[in-house]
């Protein structure tokens, strides 16, 4: 059985944790505002979104964004600029708001009908050396059943804050579940895709 890459790249392969090519795709599904939160029109649909509800402004308290009413006024009526660390704290707080709040219904469209089918490729190996190569690397198809853990360490975004321990084993225990014993090949890709 192979086990995890300790050292990914060290003979010239190129590609990224499959973990995290998922979450993206993940966070490209659970859609959400695209304006940039450095646009007025972007930082004020994300301060409604997150300010909606009392629920949803503890949440942005426990995130530790916790304006006044008189400065949270300020920057909706775009009276005052938030700064800009208080802007990337605004965008990252509402990217878990909204994969928290999205986390259920997409959990559903990926666990129906007997699960979702990924393609994934495999970590580009050109630069690496003929006798380092693993020869019967391709893309493949993989149909992952249950998608629990994945969707539930994805909306927990600690994958967003470096530590993307939880979801890459999520995500490996489906490997090795989907692919088998060559699960290894794949978990770093080259590009992954998949549709709900």
């Amino acid at each position: 059985m192979p086990d995890r890459n300790i050292d990914f790249g060290h003979y010239g392969a190129r590609g990224e944790l499959s973990s995290l090519a998922a979450a993206r795709v993940l966070d490209t599904l659970a859609g959400g505002i695209t304006s940039p939160v450095t646009t007025r029109r972007g930082l004020t649909a994300r301060l409604r979104y997150m300010t909606r509800s009392e629920h949803a402004r503890t949440l942005m308290a426990s995130e530790g964004l916790n304006p006044s009413r008189e400065t949270l006024s300020k920057w909706l009526d775009g009276i005052q600029q938030p700064k800009p660390s208080n802007l990337d704290l605004i965008d990252q707080t509402y990217r878990r708001m909204r994969r928290h709040n999205v986390a259920r219904y997409l959990l559903q469209r990926l666990n129906a009908g007997g699960g979702t089918r990924v393609e994934i490729h495999p970590a580009d190996d050109t630069f690496v050396q003929e006798r380092h190569r693993r020869r019967d690397k391709q893309m493949r198809k993989i149909n992952i059943r249950r998608w629990d853990q994945i969707v539930a360490a994805w909306a927990d975004g600690a994958w967003e804050k470096g530590n993307g321990t939880p979801l890459d084993d999520a995500w490996v225990d489906e490997l090795r579940d989907a692919i088998g014993s060559d699960w290894g090949a794949y978990e770093y890709s080259k590009s992954l895709g998949f549709n709900a």
